[in-house]
């Protein structure tokens, strides 16, 4: 569509005045910063003011997403748009007041355990400005079991979540108790989720107080023109950012581990295509099998979310901002009843932001470094062993009442890079980092578990000129007097992260049972274990693939590593090409050994 030339000349106006902008910009990213604060601040359970796992986004009045701050990539880049053009069809006049409560995964939200406040931003003539947006994953959602991903589910109804759709939770301000009341009845943890319910509220309330100030202050006319032209901008940012890439297309393979409902596994191929001289990436997700009878299916918004955090990692330019404008520059396939698309009622997408989400944003961005070396990543380590679980049973430190929670203790998995090894503790690839682990201390005050060990484990790291994140190790079970269920999901059991450029793959995730006699017992990938106290699960997470060859790796790397326990000095030399020597502080690169041994690799 043509642009006027008045507002073209607007937007012109707009990218001279570049301190303007950037004033504007940042002031929309503390607003969002500002909701994230209020959310994390005064939530009540564990998966959110410990973990962090929440998100808090600024849309326009047309739904185009603007400011994100410091959300997880896996539930923003798409799916928030989505949902608000969903209030708009079944809401077509809004008002100062309204909110609207939405988790349905066939209507832009990521999974039904991340609930979203959904808040128009109107002013004071009933003109719709922009839409505020909080997502929270909750720790009881309602599901058939305790958990929040019901990886064995053959469809939603044996899932068994509460679904919204665009449901009016507040008008003029006011609570629908209707709606309340449903969520009270159905969630194992009301008090929990009413507490989880009042912080993403007061977040997207602050974010509307916060946009309708700064509409009273510069005006709203110069927030319309801002809007554009920071779209514009960033496209033009990520035109440069593509244009530095080759052109090329490649088809990357992957594969979700067996799970149940998919005896065989998921397998998912992945076609990129760069065209640097248009500025454009399309990544085609169609050639893939329909949706399974399994809780692994991806909504629409993980499915476009996941191939555009590929992308993003990919590009290695984080100056691009991940917004609408550069949003345009790349394009995203799917199709109806995929299971790496566009889901239809009533399969199951009850883990949709981590499993098979990583299989898809995996290997874009090593689909990427095949195209262009120097760019791109190798695979992050796949997730969900049981350190991040969902834990659930009775505490008998308070009267025995009910507790159910997600906990964070102890994932790794990040990937080797073209510049940097692995992010140690990024969790998974769709969060970016941006969850945090759990503290032992404050989990144990929270619920009745005793962490038993954790630590990094040896040797498990994806080799590399930059290696992948080593695996962590979890150990842990219930206090005396608490029977605890741990429901987990567990992908790259099987299946490895894969490395790029000659880089190797990261070690394979496990889940165990210890038993009373203090012998270990294998469990399955997708499982629930009850523990009686002297019982406790093992949860060996998944390495991060390298990349880039061994044998290329710097010495002082190789040392580094070996001095902090995560690699031995047997890999350092047979893998690395690295002869160590010494003991202790004293250990120390031997160059004549470690020259003569890549050398002889080299042969």
């Amino acid at each position: 569509m043509a642009v006027p030339e008045a507002a073209s000349e607007q937007r012109a106006g707009w990218a001279r005045e570049g301190v303007r902008m950037a004033i504007i910009s940042n002031r929309l990213e503390s607003i969002a910063r500002k909701m994230q604060n209020t959310l994390f601040r005064t939530a009540r359970s564990g998966v959110l003011n410990t973990a962090h796992d929440f998100s808090c986004v600024v849309l326009t009045a047309d739904c185009q997403l603007l400011a994100s701050a410091e959300s997880l990539p896996i539930h923003t880049l798409i799916g928030p748009d989505i949902m608000c053009e969903t209030v708009k069809k079944y809401h077509p006049t809004l008002k100062a007041g309204d909110c609207f409560l939405h988790n349905s995964p066939y209507e832009g939200d990521s999974h039904p355990a991340d609930h979203c406040l959904i808040v128009p931003v109107v002013d004071e003539g009933g003109t719709l400005r922009f839409f505020v947006l909080a997502k929270a994953h909750q720790a009881d959602c309602g599901n058939s079991r305790p958990t929040t991903y019901m990886g064995h589910a053959v469809d939603v109804y044996e899932e068994g979540a509460l679904i919204f759709s665009a449901a009016k939770i507040q008008s003029e301000y006011k609570n629908n108790e209707d709606l309340i009341r449903m969520c009270r009845s159905r969630i194992r943890v009301p008090e929990q989720w009413w507490g989880d319910y009042l912080a993403t509220l007061g977040a997207v309330r602050i974010g509307e107080r916060e946009l309708l100030g700064l509409g009273a202050e510069v005006g709203w006319e110069t927030l319309d023109q801002y809007s554009a032209a920071w779209f514009d901008y960033s496209e033009k940012k990520m035109i440069d950012a593509i244009g530095r890439l080759p052109s090329g297309k490649v088809t990357v393979h992957s594969a979700h581990d067996p799970f149940p409902g998919v005896p065989d596994g998921i397998p998912v191929k992945v076609d990129v295509e760069i065209d640097a001289a248009a500025g454009k990436i399309v990544v085609d997700l169609r050639d893939n099998i329909d949706c399974q009878p399994c809780g692994l299916n991806l909504s629409e918004g993980c499915a476009r979310t996941a191939a555009m955090v590929g992308i993003y990692n990919g590009i290695l330019d984080h100056s691009v901002p991940a917004n609408a404008g550069s949003f345009r520059r790349v394009e995203v396939l799917l199709r109806e009843n995929c299971v790496v698309g566009i889901p239809r009622h009533p399969h199951s997408c009850s883990v949709a932001t981590t499993n098979l989400a990583d299989r898809v944003a995996n290997p874009v961005q090593r689909a990427m470094a095949e195209i262009a070396p120097g760019f791109g990543m190798a695979e992050t380590g796949p997730i969900m062993p049981p350190a991040m679980g969902v834990i659930s049973g009775k505490d008998p430190r308070h009267d025995d009442a009910p507790f159910v929670n997600q906990i964070f203790l102890g994932c790794t998995g990040g990937a080797g890079t073209p510049v940097t090894d692995g992010f140690l503790s990024i969790i998974h690839v769709g969060n970016a980092g941006l969850c945090r682990q759990d503290s032992i201390e404050v989990d144990e005050l929270h619920h009745p578990v005793f962490v038993k060990r954790r630590e990094i484990l040896a040797d498990t790291e994806g080799a590399g000129e930059f290696r992948g994140a080593p695996s962590a190790y979890a150990e842990f079970g219930p206090v005396e007097g608490c029977t605890m269920d741990v429901l987990y999901t567990a992908d790259g059991t099987i299946n490895p992260a894969l490395g790029a450029q000659g880089g190797g793959p990261g070690a394979l995730s496990q889940a165990l049972k210890r038993e009373l006699d203090g012998s270990l017992t294998k469990l399955p990938a997708c499982y629930g274990v009850t523990l009686r106290p002297g019982e406790y699960v093992v949860s060996r997470s998944s390495g991060g693939g390298g990349y880039g060859l061994p044998c290329n790796r710097a010495p002082e790397r190789v040392l580094h590593d070996v001095r902090e326990g995560w690699v031995t000095v047997e890999r350092a030399r047979d893998v690395y090409g690295v002869v160590v020597s010494g003991e202790g502080q004293d250990l120390a690169v031997d160059e004549a050994a470690t020259a003569a041994r890549r050398a002889a690799m080299a042969a």
